[in-house]
């Protein structure tokens, strides 16, 4: 596990590329790593409804282009990119909500070599984690903090005195003989038309179990859905205090940017 830390401020490079790819939306931005925020906003495309790896970097290239137009100063810029994977150096090990050819793709050097860039390929919740653990709900927290990112799937973080654990699937441990992840994400709670009370008392299940397994000292809620902390979180019973992501659904992409602009600066990813 290595500690994560902001970039050195006033060097005039502190700005970094970040995607985070989902299985519904690919969010990018260019992200002032100085301090934590996406300078002129997040911009979203469609993710592919294939899925396919050749067809998610078109749309990476796309979005990259455009993001690379608004620091024409700053040179090629690396790029940071977050995918729902298990990420092994590089590597792919998983796919969820994506197709099967990202598993065993060394997506990282495929990347490099289609973008014309260096690329640092993460995963998402590890740059979500990262991202709120630095810049936002975590800044400072010592002790066990658990990130989860709620969007089409359940993303998780772990972080140990500021510490990454990498690559913590929790979202899929089994709930009542199902995956979490199909019982309890939000796209779950809107494809089943759930009110939030429903959808709280599924959430509740979800994070008991988990509070029951690691014991955490602070759950930090992400994704889209944390805009919308108020109708759930006042809902739930737990030991662990339970709060919104501040950097809400922005996180992954500050993360990745930071992922990139470390890899670029010749240090040590932080998972």
């Amino acid at each position: 596990m290595a500690a994560v830390s902001a970039p050195a401020a006033g060097s005039g490079l502190d700005f970094g590329i970040g995607i985070d790819v989902g299985g519904t939306w690919i969010k990018g931005a260019l992200v002032n790593l100085g301090s934590g925020t996406p300078a002129g906003g997040v911009r979203r495309l469609r993710t592919p409804s294939s899925g396919r790896v050749d067809d998610v970097a078109d749309t990476l290239d796309q979005l990259i282009s455009e993001l690379q137009s608004e620091s024409p100063g700053h040179g090629n810029l690396a790029a940071g990119v977050a995918i729902p994977s298990i990420v092994q150096r590089g590597v792919a090990l998983s796919a969820a909500n994506m197709d099967g050819s990202w598993v065993g793709l060394d997506v990282q050097s495929y990347l490099e070599s289609r973008l014309g860039r260096s690329v640092c390929v993460v995963n998402d919740a590890d740059a979500a984690g990262t991202a709120e653990a630095l810049y936002g709900a975590g800044k400072g927290q010592r002790g066990v903090v658990l990130v989860l990112t709620l969007g089409t799937g359940i993303g998780s973080a772990l972080l140990v005195d500021g510490r990454l654990v990498p690559n913590f699937e929790l979202g899929h441990l089994e709930i009542g003989g199902c995956k979490a992840e199909s019982r309890a994400s939000a796209v779950v709670r809107e494809n089943q038309g759930l009110t939030w009370v429903e959808y709280a008392d599924r959430l509740q299940q979800y994070l008991s179990h988990v509070e029951f397994l690691f014991s955490p000292d602070l759950i930090i809620i992400g994704g889209g859905i944390s805009a919308c902390s108020t109708e759930y979180l006042p809902r739930l019973s737990l030991r662990t205090p339970v709060i919104p992501a501040s950097l809400e659904n922005a996180a992954g992409v500050v993360g990745a940017a930071l992922a990139g602009r470390r890899l670029k600066d010749g240090q040590a990813q932080y998972v």
